[in-house]
């Protein structure tokens, strides 16, 4: 039986004889008989995606039709058609029909891990690029730590990175090295003499050294924290009440000599350590306020009591004064007569003893 077959301007024929792959037809009308045998394909698809790829790609017989594209497990590819980025190719047998495109094929030794590109963005706004791709942006402030599996392989510096997929076990962990302000707050603890109060510190750090600080603990951040606590504890545990409350200073200063060597060892620094507030309980409050109020009466007592001690003993001191110099008396009779003519009238008769004896006489 005979049979015509038309390909057309955007297909090709696949040619077979007893099954076997014999030729790539081009656009025509073809007749077929017997066991020849003539199967159309469309060429507007990028891929050439068929049932017997491998034994079609392998003849030889697309090299003028297609671009063949072997991918072994440790290769990967970026695809580009026209110019413009299309796919990147994961392991497998790719058929690119190159018909009146022009393609272009970028293989890559995926066992690098890190991939960098001029259009990067680009690639990665593409589902295949997302398949084949790992991306990860690292911030101002902020490390990147990849690890690569399990064990920490690079340090990534602020930037954006991709890495293969499925080469290994890949993951970057983001770590902020900016001062971070840890607030130890709530914290009821009983000083020396029994007292239970509730005291709030604030610790700031930062990250020194990334690597020893998720390698030493298995999280840093709740070390500090926990560090933190036993040693405010264990410092305002072997002081009086009145002890602490006039030596916050030196309360911070200890917890920050206590802090710091074992920050140290966790790779981070100890920037500050202060003590914010201590919140006594509601009895001890008012008890305190009396013994404040009660010292402050006492102390303005004292000062009024001296400062009328200080006045008498003025006071005798001018009588003694004037006692021993009547003139110096004269002179202050004198200044009083002046300031009783400043606000009442006052007749002065001046007589044969002089104006002082008049005066004392008047008076």
């Amino acid at each position: 039986m005979f049979k015509s077959v038309l390909v057309r301007e955007n297909e090709r024929g696949i040619e077979r004889v007893d099954g076997r792959v014999r030729a790539i037809l081009q656009p025509g009308r073809y007749t077929t008989f017997g066991k020849r045998t003539v199967e159309v394909v469309s060429t507007k698809p990028t891929f050439f995606v068929h049932d017997d790829l491998e034994m079609i790609a392998k003849s030889g017989l697309l090299r003028e039709e297609a671009k063949v594209i072997d991918l072994k497990v440790h290769q990967r590819a970026l695809l580009w058609v026209d110019g413009r980025f299309h796919a990147a190719l994961v392991p497998g047998l790719w058929v690119v029909w190159a018909i009146k495109r022009e393609v272009k094929v970028d293989i890559y030794e995926a066992a690098t891990l890190a991939f960098s590109h001029p259009e990067l963005s680009t690639i990665l706004e593409m589902p295949s690029g997302q398949n084949a791709l790992m991306s990860v942006v690292v911030n101002n402030g902020e490390v990147g730590v990849l690890k690569k599996n399990g064990a920490i392989a690079e340090i990534l510096e602020p930037g954006r990175y991709a890495f293969w997929k499925n080469v290994a076990k890949l993951e970057v962990q983001v770590v902020d090295t900016r001062e971070i302000v840890l607030d130890i707050a709530g914290q009821e603890i009983m000083t020396a003499d029994k007292v239970t109060l509730r005291m709030n510190a604030i610790v700031t750090y930062r990250v020194a050294d990334v690597r020893k600080s998720l390698s030493e603990a298995q999280d840093f951040k709740q070390a500090i924290y926990r560090d933190s606590q036993l040693a405010l504890r264990a410092i305002v545990g072997t002081r009086e009440l009145d002890t602490l409350l006039a030596a916050k200073e030196e309360v911070a200063a200890e917890l920050m000599g206590s802090m710091a060597p074992r920050a140290l060892e966790l790779g981070v620094r100890i920037v500050s350590v202060g003590v914010r507030d201590v919140v006594l309980p509601g009895d001890m409050r008012e008890l305190l306020n009396k013994v404040t109020e009660a010292r402050k009466a006492a102390e303005a007592s004292l000062i009024t009591r001296r400062e009328e001690t200080a006045a008498m003993r003025s006071h005798a001191n001018t009588a003694k004064l004037f006692e021993n110099n009547p003139m110096l008396m004269r002179l202050r009779e004198i200044e009083a007569l002046e300031k009783i003519a400043d606000k009442a009238k006052l007749n002065v008769v001046l007589g044969e003893k002089g104006l002082a004896e008049r005066i004392v006489n008047m008076l």
